[in-house]
């Protein structure tokens, strides 16, 4: 049986990301990935739902990310795949559990000249990934904000 694990997320940064690097020098970045929807309440007000993701990227992905001065506030689009992980607390002793997108590729939506953006093309890293050249130039995914509102007079 064929499994199958993507996330496909469009979303404003809420923090600046935070780049580390492990003892074996491995770069990792995270940040927050706001996404919101709209929908309407049983009165037939429209209400706005925003949700936080936990993104976390790792070695040329980190890179890129630094490279490119992302930061808070910057529309991104990110694929990559659910992650959970869990620890136990050194001050509590208690088991603690995160879920995290471990990105895959992201897109800057950010246009240029709003935000410092240097670049608007597309990054990604995968099975075929070639290291002599870390980008690609892909355009930006068709998202338009108009359609969603649309939505709200569908029966489910």
């Amino acid at each position: 049986m064929a499994y199958l694990n993507k996330v496909m997320l469009i979303g404003n940064i809420g923090k600046d990301p935070e780049i580390r690097a492990n003892p074996a020098g491995r770069k990792r970045v995270s940040f927050s990935l706001a996404t919101s929807r709209r929908y309407r309440d049983n009165n037939g007000e429209t209400k706005e739902q925003t949700d936080w993701h936990n993104i976390v990227g790792w070695g040329k992905i980190a890179d890129i990310i630094e490279q490119l001065g992302v930061r808070k506030g910057m529309s991104l689009y990110v694929e990559g795949t659910l992650t959970n992980r869990s620890w136990t607390d050194q001050t509590t002793g208690q088991k603690r559990y995160a879920t995290e997108v471990n990105m895959d590729t992201f897109q800057l939506l950010t246009p240029r000249g709003q935000g410092g953006a240097p670049n608007a093309g597309g990054y990604g890293q995968s099975n075929s990934y070639n290291q002599s050249n870390s980008y690609s130039q892909s355009p930006a995914p068709a998202y338009d904000p108009q359609m969603s509102e649309g939505d709200d007079d569908l029966p489910f």
